[in-house]
C-alpha cells in the first residue's frame, strides 16, 4: 500500500507505505514527483514507512530504474525526510545521505512527524517554489 499524504507546500511530495507496494502504486507516486518537477524547481519528499514489508518485483525494477534517471535530475531535489521507527530504514537513509550529497536526507521518529514536515517545506535561501527566481540582489532587472 502506498498512498499520498496531504502537505500544505507545493514543492513537496508527501507519500505513506506500508504492506505491500505495486508497481502501480509505485508509479502514482512516481508521477507525483514529476508534477511537483513540473511546478516547482525544487522538490522536497516526505517517505512515512510505517509497516512496510514488502515490494513486488515489478515494482522494485520499476524503483530502480526510477533512481538511475534521476541521477542527471538532481539539482530537482531539496530535502527528503523519512519518518520510521526501524532502525534499518535509518541506517539505509543514513547511507543514502552520504551518498547523494545533493540531497539533504534525516530521518524522524513517528513522534517527530510535524518536525518532518516542517523540515521539508523549508526551501534553500532565496529559492521561490513555484518559479524558482531568486529575488534581485543588484538592482538589475534585464534589458
Amino acid at each position: 500500500m502506498l498512498e499520498q499524504i496531504p502537505h500544505p507546500a507545493d514543492h513537496v511530495v508527501a507519500i505513506r507505505a506500508g504492506g505491500t507496494v505495486t508497481a502501480q502504486e509505485l508509479q502514482q507516486a512516481i508521477d507525483l514527483i514529476e508534477a511537483a518537477k513540473k511546478r516547482c524547481p525544487k522538490v522536497s519528499m516526505v517517505a512515512e514507512l510505517d509497516d512496510l514489508r514488502w515490494m513486488t518485483l515489478t515494482a522494485l525494477l520499476r524503483d530502480l530504474g526510477y533512481g538511475l534517471t534521476q541521477i542527471g535530475e538532481l539539482d530537482h531535489y531539496h530535502r527528503a525526510a523519512v519518518i520510521t521507527d526501524k532502525e534499518w530504514i535509518k541506517h539505509v537513509a543514513h547511507l543514502e545521505d552520504r551518498l547523494v550529497k545533493k540531497i539533504e536526507i534525516r530521518t524522524f521518529s513517528h513522534k517527530e512527524r510535524d518536525a518532518a514536515m516542517a523540515w521539508v517545506a523549508a526551501l534553500p535561501p532565496g529559492a521561490d517554489a513555484a518559479s524558482g527566481d531568486e529575488p534581485e540582489r543588484d538592482g538589475y532587472h534585464g534589458a
